[in-house]
C-alpha cells in the first residue's frame, strides 16, 4: 500500500497497540459468581480480625528434567545455552499456603495430588497455626471437597473454606506464588532426580520466607463484578480477561485490575 514499516510502527506506538501479542480469557459461568467473589476479596480487604487468611493450592506435575548436555552459562557476548533435548525423571506436586498478611509460604511436596495429600497438607497447615481461626481460599478442584475432607473440616471447625467462583484462579493469591517459583526456580532447573528437585523447591520456599513481603490486593469486589457485568460488544461475549498472575494495577478486567503487584 506504500506505507513504509516505520509509519505502521509509529501508529501502533501511538494507539498503544501490539498485534503482536495474544490472551486468552475465560468466562464464569458460575451461580455463585457474585457471592464467591464478595466472599474471597473480602477476606483480602477487611481479614477477619484475629484469624488467619491463607490462599491455598497445588502446582501438580512439576517435571524434574535434565539436559542430555551440562547447561553452558551465560559469558561476556553469549547467552546461557542449553540442548533442547532432556531425560524426564519424574514428577512432584507442590502444595502451598500463603499467608495474605504477611507472604509466608507453608509448603510440602507430594508425588501425587489426591484427596489424601490435600488433606495430609491441610493437617499440616493447622499445626503451623495452632489455636488460631484459619479462613483458607482456594479452588473447586474435587479433592478439596471430598468426604474425608469434610469430615476433618467437621472436627476442626476453626478451619474454614472458602471457594472462589469456577473459572476464576485468578483470585487466589498463591497464585502469584506459583508464577515467581516457575519463573526464578523452576523454568531454567537442570534436576538430576525427583528428590533433587524437591530439594529445590524447599530451598526457594525457605529463602522465599525470609525476605517475602505480603502481595496487595488492588480492586474490591464491586470493581471486578463491574467488569463480568459489561455488554458483550459485536465481537465478543462480555470480557472477563485473565492475565497472568501478578500482572501490574490498573489494567483491563479482573486478572489484571485485581491481581497483585
Amino acid at each position: 500500500m506504500g506505507i513504509s514499516h516505520s509509519t505502521v510502527a509509529r501508529v501502533w506506538a501511538e494507539h498503544d497497540l501490539k498485534p503482536w501479542q495474544t490472551e486468552t480469557f475465560k468466562f464464569s459461568t458460575d451461580p455463585e459468581l457474585e457471592a464467591k467473589v464478595r466472599d474471597v476479596v473480602g477476606l483480602y480487604l477487611e481479614p477477619p480480625a484475629h484469624a488467619i487468611v491463607l490462599c491455598v493450592d497445588e502446582k501438580s506435575q512439576i517435571q524434574a528434567l535434565e539436559r542430555t548436555r551440562p547447561v553452558r552459562p551465560v559469558a561476556p557476548g553469549r547467552v546461557e545455552r542449553r540442548t533442547h533435548d532432556y531425560v524426564r525423571h519424574g514428577t512432584t506436586t507442590l502444595f502451598a499456603a500463603l499467608e495474605v498478611a504477611t507472604g509466608q509460604v507453608t509448603d510440602a511436596c507430594h508425588p501425587r495430588h489426591r484427596h489424601g495429600e490435600f488433606l495430609a497438607f491441610l493437617k499440616l497447615v493447622a499445626r503451623v497455626y495452632p489455636r488460631r481461626q484459619l479462613h483458607v481460599v482456594l479452588d473447586n478442584y474435587a479433592t478439596h471437597k471430598h468426604e474425608r475432607v469434610q469430615a476433618w473440616l467437621g472436627k476442626h471447625p476453626r478451619v474454614r473454606l472458602h471457594f472462589t467462583p469456577t473459572y476464576a484462579s485468578w483470585l487466589n493469591l498463591v497464585e502469584v506464588f506459583f508464577a515467581i517459583i516457575q519463573r526464578q526456580a523452576l523454568r531454567r532447573g537442570d534436576f538430576a532426580s525427583v528428590q533433587e528437585l524437591v530439594t529445590a523447591i524447599g530451598r526457594f520456599c525457605d529463602g522465599w520466607n525470609q525476605r517475602c513481603r505480603p502481595f496487595a490486593w488492588s480492586k474490591d469486589a464491586d470493581q471486578i463484578l463491574a467488569t463480568f457485568n459489561r455488554q458483550p460488544t459485536r465481537r465478543s461475549t462480555v470480557r472477563a480477561r485473565y492475565g497472568r498472575p501478578g500482572a501490574p494495577r490498573g489494567g483491563e478486567g479482573p486478572g489484571k485490575g485485581a491481581g497483585c503487584w
